[in-house]
C-alpha cells in the first residue's frame, strides 16, 4: 500500500495550475462508474501508467459516480447502485467511498464531478480534483459549494460552447461566500467559505470543439 496521494496531487495540481510546474494535467477515465471491480483493474494499470509518465504528466483518474441526465436515465452508482430501480442510496454511497479509499490506497489520485449539495460531504475529502459541469456552471449553489472545496475545480462552459458563464463561475467561486448548507452530521448549518483559488475552465465545447490553440489563447485574454 502506497502512501494515499491526495495532499501531494492537489499541491501538484494547484502548482500546474498556477504555472509554476510545467507537466500537464491530466484527467482520465470511465464516463461512469458502474462496476467497482473494474474500477479497481483500470485503476492499477492506470497507476502503472502515472509511474511511467510522471515526468510529463499529472494522471488523475476519473471516477464520476453520478450522471447528468438531459431528460431520464440511469443517474449513476450511487442513486441506483444496483441498476434494477431500487435506488438504494445508502449503498451507493458506502460502496463509492470505499471504492475511493481503494484507489487512493493504491497511490493513484482521483476526480469526481460535484451534482449536488450533499454528495460532496460524503465523497470530497478523497478528490484530488472536482468538476462542476455544463449543466451546473450557472448555479449560484455550485459556485458557493466550489468556494468551500479543498480541492482544485473545474468549471465546464455552457452547453451552447459560451465560456463567459465560466469565466464568472471562477470569479464567483474565488470568493468567500456565506450560505445555508448541511454539515458533515447532517445537520443544517450557516456555512463561510473563503474562497477557492484553484478554479479553472474546462474547455467542452458546444456545436463544436473549442479546445485549438486559437481558443485556448481567447479564454485565457478574457480570464486576465
Amino acid at each position: 500500500m502506497q502512501q494515499t496521494p491526495l495532499p501531494i496531487a492537489r499541491k501538484a495540481i494547484h502548482k500546474i495550475l498556477k504555472g509554476n510546474d510545467d507537466r500537464l494535467l491530466v484527467v482520465i477515465g470511465p464516463c461512469s462508474i458502474h462496476d467497482p471491480v473494474a474500477a479497481k483493474e483500470y485503476a492499477a494499470r492506470l497507476m502503472t501508467l502515472r509511474e511511467e509518465l510522471k515526468g510529463e504528466l499529472e494522471i488523475v483518474m476519473r471516477v464520476y459516480f453520478e450522471k447528468p441526465r438531459t431528460t431520464v436515465g440511469w443517474k449513476g452508482l450511487i442513486n441506483d447502485p444496483h441498476m434494477d430501480n431500487s435506488f438504494q442510496i445508502n449503498d451507493g454511497l458506502r460502496i463509492a467511498r470505499k471504492l475511493l479509499l481503494d484507489i487512493n490506497d493504491s497511490g493513484l489520485p482521483a476526480a469526481g464531478e460535484f451534482l449536488d449539495m450533499i454528495t460532496p460531504q460524503y465523497l470530497a475529502d478523497l478528490m484530488s480534483w472536482g468538476a462542476i459541469g455544463a449543466r451546473t456552471t450557472e448555479s449560484q449553489v455550485h459556485r458557493e459549494l466550489a468556494s468551500g472545496l479543498s480541492c482544485p475545480v473545474g468549471f465546464k462552459n455552457g452547453t451552447d460552447g459560451t465560456i463567459k458563464v465560466a469565466i464568472d463561475a471562477i470569479n464567483a467561486a474565488g470568493a468567500p461566500h456565506c450560505f445555508l448548507s448541511v454539515t458533515k452530521w447532517g445537520h443544517s448549518a450557516i456555512v463561510n467559505t473563503s474562497g477557492n483559488g484553484d478554479c479553472h475552465i474546462i474547455l467542452r465545447g458546444g456545436k463544436e470543439p473549442n479546445y485549438s490553440a486559437q481558443h485556448v489563447a481567447e479564454v485565457k485574454e478574457r480570464s486576465c
